[in-house]
């Protein structure tokens, strides 16, 4: 079993915020695949947004990868993280892909539609667990996280955003109190909260399989996407989209500033300005907090969702975690 304990300057900057604060880990109720064989970075490489043979490479290969599985019509199928377990360019290539569980059959059927003759063997890791680690420090402890992750499969920084914290893979019944001393489990619930409140889209229901484009998901701002690397399924409008430069829409975090009827707020409800203009649309959400898709032209205005005859006012904000050109 590969044990990788990785430290993270700018991430132990972000918990150093957090001083006091143990651990919060999150059980995810995310699938894993195993995606092993002499072919598995090429195989990956022709049907995911970012370039898989990172993975492959020898030196500095990163433990982990952020990207789309796309439709021919450049549309969002899955969103995936790719985790490297092999130690060494001389090991068989042995990748690990996070995928949403409703779908878990449809990837591997989507896999297995390409695989083809290639040297690869695809299986589902239900002898594993995922976890989501926000972290937490304790006073005079800056690196505890990291090193007390002896018994992980993998521990590693989320590639998506450093305010996601890290990504653990464990067996599965795998004592987390051994894992990360001090550590508790929360309620994944409030994971989401979290997700959410950073503009972060994860799954199905924040990510619509056949409507949600890429680069309106904020991929790029995530590292989900490789505008350098060889062709892949879906490259050629998402291609377009990036060079042409203009994207009107984005996921933004949303608030609710006011309690919420009691069946809350149903997925794919529309967003309208004060004056009526459609602005955008709800995608999901927990509490008070969720994610939508809007017109970055109507970002900054009052926004509304019509429900059952009542108005229920909402707030759109932009990550501080965005690069700062996004903002202009």
């Amino acid at each position: 079993m590969l044990v990788r304990a990785i430290t993270a300057p700018a991430l132990r900057r972000w918990c150093r915020g957090r001083r006091g604060a143990a651990a919060a880990c999150f059980p995810l109720g995310r699938a894993l695949l195993g995606v092993r064989g002499a072919e598995a970075a090429v195989f990956l490489q022709g049907l995911v947004t970012n370039d898989v043979t990172q993975l492959v490479e020898e030196g500095d290969a990163p433990p982990a990868l952020y990207a789309h599985a796309l439709n021919a019509q450049g549309r969002c199928l899955y969103d995936v993280i790719l985790y490297r377990l092999h130690k060494s360019t001389a090991e068989e290539p042995h990748i690990l892909l996070e995928c949403d569980s409703s779908v878990l059959d449809s990837i591997q059927k989507h896999l297995k539609l390409y695989k083809i003759r290639r040297k690869v063997t695809i299986t589902p890791c239900p002898d594993l667990s995922l976890w989501a680690v926000i972290p937490g420090e304790q006073p005079g402890d800056a690196s505890s996280l990291p090193k007390c992750a002896d018994q992980a499969l993998l521990l590693t920084p989320d590639p998506r955003a450093e305010v996601m914290g890290w990504r653990l893979i464990a067996k599965k019944g795998a004592n987390l109190s051994e894992i990360i001393p001090g550590s508790q489990v929360g309620d994944v619930q409030d994971y989401h909260r979290h997700r959410y409140k950073q503009g972060i889209p994860e799954g199905v229901k924040d990510l619509p399989p056949g409507v949600a484009l890429p680069l309106e998901s904020n991929l790029a701002f995530m590292n989900g996407i490789s505008f350098t690397k060889g062709c892949y399924i879906g490259q050629e409008l998402t291609a377009r989209t990036h060079h042409m430069g203009v994207i009107r829409k984005r996921l933004l975090p949303v608030s609710f500033p006011e309690p919420l009827p009691a069946a809350g707020v149903p997925e794919g409800a529309e967003i309208l300005t004060r004056t009526g203009k459609r602005a955008g649309t709800f995608r999901a959400g927990g509490g008070e907090l969720g994610i939508a898709l809007l017109r970055l032209a109507h970002l900054s205005e009052p926004l509304c969702i019509h429900l059952a005859g009542d108005r229920v006012k909402l707030s759109a904000t932009m990550p501080e975690w965005w690069p700062k050109a996004a903002a202009k």
